[in-house]
C-alpha cells in the first residue's frame, strides 16, 4: 500500500526540465524550465499578471520570491496558444521559438550543426558549439536590463548597436516608449530617450576609467562601473565586491534607470540609486537655455550661468539670458571657468586639438559661446585622443555636482569701456595702497617676528616627542642635530652622497651619531647612517615630520627601521636614520640584473620579516599602528637581506579600542591601496594586511602590481594571480629566477596567503598574527581565498595619491583619486 501511495505521488508531480541545457531533440514546453548549474537563474515561459493569456520565453532570478524577469526573446510577438509552444534546438536556425502551426515567434537566425543552448550563473543564454565557442548569447541582444559583469556593447566602429528598451508598462514587456543608448550625434554621452525625443542625458565622456561607489545600507560593499574602449568597439559593465548579492541595473516603463540589489531581510528590491532623481530638475533641459541644474545645495535646483539672469524668475524653463551682450569685435570677451560641470548638449567635436588650440578655436569664432577640454588617452586604443568641444548655439541640459563635473569655459562680453574706466579710477588707488601698507606691515613682522618663530618652532619639534601622548605619555629623549653639522657631513648634500630619491624627497649617506649627555647628535665618524631630506614641495609638512619622529622614536623591532635623530632648521626637515647598504626591496625585485641575488629562501625570510614587522606594529608595541604605505620601495634590506619596513610620515594611531577611521585625505600608492580605503577613506589594521598581500605577490611573481609583462587581458597583478590560481596554473607566476630553488608547496602557500590577504572585503582578510601562522606552520589549513574584483576593472599604474574628492549623488559615495 505505501509503494502505491508513493507511486501516485510521483505521478501528481509535474515533469520539469531542470538541467541547463536544451539540445537537439529535447526541446522544452511550456510546464518546464532551464535553471542555471548554480540555481541563480531561471529560463523558461512566464505570462504577466494581467496577460493571462500571453505567453513569452524570458530569464529571471531563481531562488528569490519575487519573480524578476531580466530578459526576454519574444517581448513583442507573444505566444496565444500556450499548450503548443516549444523552444527548440535545429540545425536550420539555432533556437526557434514556434506555435503548433509551425508559426516561428522567434529566433536566433544563425545555422549551426551540433549546438547547444546554455543557461550560464551569469544570467547569459548562449548558443555554444561542441569546441566551447559562443556563436550567439543573450548578452548581445538586453532588453531592459544590465547584470553584474555583462559587457554591454555599445558602439562599434562608431556606430550605436547597444539600446536598452523599457517594458511598456510593469506588467506588459513589449516595447515601451522609453530606451537608453549612445547619443547618435556624439558617441561621447550616453542617453534616455521618449521615443525619439531626450529624456535624460548622462555626462560627456572624459575618459575611459573606472568608478566605484559605496552601497549606502552596507559599508563594505562596492559597486565597480567602467567603461572600455578597444578601438573599434565600446563596452559598459559593472560589478559589486560581493557577487552572491543579486543585483540589477534596469531601465523601468517611467523612463528612470535604476540600479537595484536584493534585500533578503524584506523580501524586495532595495533602490540604491536612479537617474532623473525624483523630484530633481535631472529631466532633459528642465532649466532652459543657459541654465543648469546644481546639485551642490541640499536640493537640487535650477540657476544660471555666471554672466546670465533670469528669465522669467517664475518659470525655470524659461531659462536664462546675458546680463551683457556679446559684441563681435567691440569691447572684447573673457572666459571664464566654471568647474565641476556636466557640459551641455549640442555641442560640435573639433578633434586634432590641443587644449591650448580648442582654446583658440573658440576664441577666435564670434559665434562660439563655450568650449570644454579632455584627453582620453587614458582609456583605450583611439588615434586621437583628444577631446574638444565648443558650443555655437544655446547651452542646455548643463549640471553641477561636487567634483564630479568638468571645467566648462563660458565666453562672457568684457565691461563697457566707460564703466571699465570708472571702476579703475576707484581699484587701482585703493589697490595700491593697500599694497603699501601689506609691505609695511610684513616687512615689520618679519623683522621682528622672523628670528623669534623659528625657534619657537624649533622648541616646539624638540619638546614634541616627549610631551606627545601618543606614545602612552612617556618622556621620550631623542637627539637632535644642528643643521650645520648635516650640512658639513653630507658635504652640503653633494650629489655623490645620494642614495636614492623618495616620494617626500632625498636621502643621503654620512657618518653616524655621537650622542653627549645633552642628547646633542654629533655625526662624525664611525658607521654609516642615512640622511632622509625632506624637499619643501614634497607634501610632507611639520606635522608628518613630527608623526614619523613620534612613531619611531621608541619602536624597537628587528624588522623595523631604526631613527637615531631628527633635524628642523627653517624649511628644512631632516631625519637620521641607520643605514642599510643593500637600499630597498624594490631595486632588487625589479631589477633584471639583480634579482637573481633573491633566491627562494631569502625572498621567504623577506616575506616572513615584512609579516612579523607588520605584526608588531598592529598587535605586539604599545599602540596599535597603521602605516598606510607599505610598498617594495618602502622596505629596506641590510647586509644579510633582512627587510626592515620604512617612511612612517603617513602612517596613524589607533588608541583603545578604535578599530577603523576615516580620512577625507587618503594618501598612499594606488594598487597597494585597499578598496575600502581608496573609495570611502577607510583604513584600519586590515589596509595594511591588503598592501602586504600585494607586496607578496610581487615577491613571489618579480612582477609589478601594474606590471606591462602581465598579459593583455590582465589589468592587474592580483587579477593575474587569482586567475592562475584558480585554474590550477599557479607554478606560472612563480618568478622564473629561483625556479630551481623554490620547495613547490612553500611558494604555493605564499601565493594562497597573498590572495587571502587582497580580498575585497576587509573582514574576509586574516589579521597579520594570523598571516605569520600560516607562513610558519605549513600544517595549518587555509582557506579558499574569495576573487578580488575591484582591480579586475582597470590599471591606474601604481601612482602615488595625494588628495581625495568625496562626492554624493543620490546616497552614494564615490571617490577620485589623483597621481602626486
Amino acid at each position: 500500500m505505501v509503494y502505491f501511495l508513493m507511486f501516485l505521488l510521483l505521478l501528481s508531480i509535474p515533469l520539469c526540465k531542470t538541467d541547463d541545457q536544451l539540445t537537439l531533440g529535447k526541446p522544452i514546453f511550456p510546464s518546464e524550465m532551464l535553471i542555471s548549474k548554480g540555481g541563480i537563474f531561471a529560463l523558461g515561459f512566464f505570462s504577466p499578471a494581467n496577460f493571462s493569456n500571453s505567453l513569452y520565453v524570458g530569464v529571471w532570478f531563481h531562488n528569490i520570491p519575487q519573480r524578476t524577469v531580466v530578459w526576454v526573446a519574444n517581448r513583442d510577438n507573444p505566444i496565444t496558444t500556450p499548450s503548443s509552444a516549444t523552444l527548440a534546438i535545429t540545425n536550420s536556425s539555432g533556437m526557434v521559438l514556434s506555435d503548433s502551426q509551425g508559426h516561428i515567434l522567434w529566433t536566433t537566425k544563425i545555422s549551426v550543426t551540433g549546438a547547444s543552448a546554455v543557461l550560464l550563473d551569469t544570467g547569459n543564454f548562449v548558443l555554444r558549439l561542441p569546441n566551447g565557442t559562443d556563436i550567439w548569447q543573450s548578452f548581445d541582444h538586453p532588453t531592459d536590463t544590465i547584470l553584474a559583469g555583462m559587457m554591454f556593447l555599445m558602439s562599434y566602429k562608431s556606430e550605436i548597436v547597444g539600446r536598452l528598451t523599457a517594458w511598456r508598462s510593469h506588467d506588459d514587456p513589449s516595447t515601451g516608449d522609453f530606451s537608453f543608448s549612445l547619443d547618435p550625434s556624439s558617441d561621447l554621452q550616453g542617453m534616455t530617450w521618449n521615443g525619439t525625443k531626450p529624456y535624460c542625458r548622462n555626462g560627456v565622456r572624459t575618459s575611459v576609467t573606472v568608478s566605484g561607489a559605496q552601497y549606502p545600507s552596507n559599508s563594505s560593499l562596492f559597486m565597480y562601473q567602467t567603461l572600455i574602449d578597444s578601438g573599434n568597439k565600446l563596452y559598459y559593465s559593472y560589478t559589486v565586491s560581493d557577487s552572491s548579492i543579486y543585483t540589477r541595473l534596469t531601465l523601468d516603463s517611467t523612463g528612470t534607470m535604476m540600479f537595484l540589489s536584493w534585500d533578503n531581510s524584506s523580501s524586495s528590491w532595495m533602490l540604491i540609486f536612479q537617474r532623473p532623481a525624483a523630484g530633481s530638475c535631472e529631466v532633459y533641459g528642465s532649466c532652459g537655455p543657459f541654465g543648469y541644474c546644481d546639485f551642490t545645495g541640499a536640493v537640487p535646483a535650477c540657476r544660471c550661468l555666471d554672466g546670465f539672469e533670469p528669465v522669467d524668475p517664475s518659470i525655470s524653463q524659461s531659462g536664462c539670458r546675458r546680463k551683457e551682450e556679446l559684441r563681435c569685435g567691440e569691447g572684447g570677451h573673457r572666459f571664464v571657468s566654471l568647474p565641476d560641470m556636466k557640459v551641455p548638449d549640442k555641442f560640435l567635436q573639433i578633434r586634432n586639438r590641443s587644449f591650448d588650440q580648442c582654446a583658440a578655436e573658440c576664441s577666435s569664432n564670434c559665434s562660439c559661446k563655450a568650449y570644454a577640454y579632455a584627453n582620453l588617452s587614458s582609456g583605450g586604443t583611439m588615434a586621437d585622443p583628444s577631446r574638444c568641444l565648443v558650443w555655437t548655439g544655446e547651452l542646455v541640459d548643463s549640471e553641477k555636482k561636487a567634483s564630479l563635473g568638468e571645467n566648462l569655459y563660458l565666453r562672457l562680453a568684457e565691461p563697457p569701456v566707460g564703466k571699465k574706466n570708472r571702476l579703475l579710477k576707484i581699484v587701482v588707488p585703493i589697490t595700491v595702497c593697500m599694497l603699501l601698507l601689506t609691505c609695511i606691515v610684513l616687512t615689520w613682522i618679519c623683522k621682528h617676528r622672523g628670528k623669534q618663530n623659528k625657534e619657537i618652532q624649533k622648541r616646539l619639534m624638540l619638546e614634541y616627542p616627549g610631551t606627545s601622548n601618543e606614545l602612552g605619555g612617556e618622556n621620550v629623549k631623542f637627539p637632535f642635530i644642528s643643521f650645520g653639522d648635516i650640512v658639513a657631513a653630507t658635504d652640503n648634500f653633494c650629489e655623490s652622497n645620494l642614495l636614492g630619491r623618495g616620494g617626500f624627497g632625498k636621502v643621503y649617506k654620512r657618518f653616524p651619531i655621537y650622542i653627549d649627555d645633552n642628547m646633542k647628535g654629533i655625526l662624525e665618524g664611525g658607521t654609516e647612517v642615512a640622511v632622509k631630506r625632506l624637499n619643501e614641495g614634497s607634501g610632507q609638512g611639520i606635522e608628518e615630520f613630527r608623526n614619523e619622529v613620534v612613531l619611531i622614536a621608541k619602536l624597537q623591532h628587528r624588522n623595523l627601521v631604526r631613527l637615531l635623530g631628527c633635524c628642523i632648521h627653517e624649511d628644512e626637515k631632516l631625519l637620521i636614520y641607520e643605514y642599510l647598504p643593500n637600499k630597498s626591496l624594490d631595486a632588487f625585485l625589479f631589477d633584471a640584473t639583480r634579482k637573481y641575488v633573491l633566491d627562494w629562501p631569502t625572498r621567504f625570510k623577506i616575506i616572513k620579516g615584512i609579516a612579523k614587522g607588520l605584526l608588531y606594529l598592529h598587535q605586539d608595541s604599545r599602540l596599535t599602528i597603521i602605516h598606510r604605505d607599505l610598498k617594495a620601495s618602502n622596505i629596506l634590506l641590510d647586509t644579510e637581506m633582512n627587510p626592515k619596513i620604512s617612511d612612517f610620515g603617513i602612517a596613524r594611531i589607533f588608541h583603545g579600542n578604535q578599530q577603523q577611521a576615516n580620512t577625507t585625505r587618503v594618501v598612499g600608492t594606488y594598487g597597494y591601496m585597499s578598496p575600502e580605503y581608496v573609495l570611502g577613506g577607510a583604513f584600519s589594521v586590515k589596509s595594511d594586511t591588503y598592501s602586504f598581500g600585494v607586496l607578496l605577490l610581487e615577491i613571489v611573481s618579480g612582477l609589478k602590481i601594474s606590471s606591462s609583462k602581465l598579459t593583455p587581458n590582465f589589468f592587474s597583478l592580483t587579477a593575474y594571480a587569482w586567475r592562475l590560481w584558480k585554474d590550477g596554473n599557479a607554478t606560472e607566476l612563480l618568478d622564473k629566477f629561483f625556479v630551481d630553488s623554490y620547495p613547490l608547496h612553500e611558494a604555493f602557500r605564499c601565493i594562497h596567503v597573498g590572495l587571502l590577504c587582497v580580498q575585497d572585503h576587509p573582514n574576509d582578510r586574516p589579521s597579520m598574527s594570523s598571516v605569520v601562522f600560516m607562513l610558519e606552520n605549513e600544517s595549518t589549513l587555509l582557506p579558499a581565498p574569495k576573487q578580488p574584483v575591484y582591480f579586475e576593472m582597470k590599471n591606474h599604474g601604481t601612482q602615488e595619491a595625494t588628495e581625495e574628492s568625496v562626492y554624493s549623488v543620490n546616497t552614494m559615495s564615490t571617490t577620485t583619486l589623483e597621481g602626486r
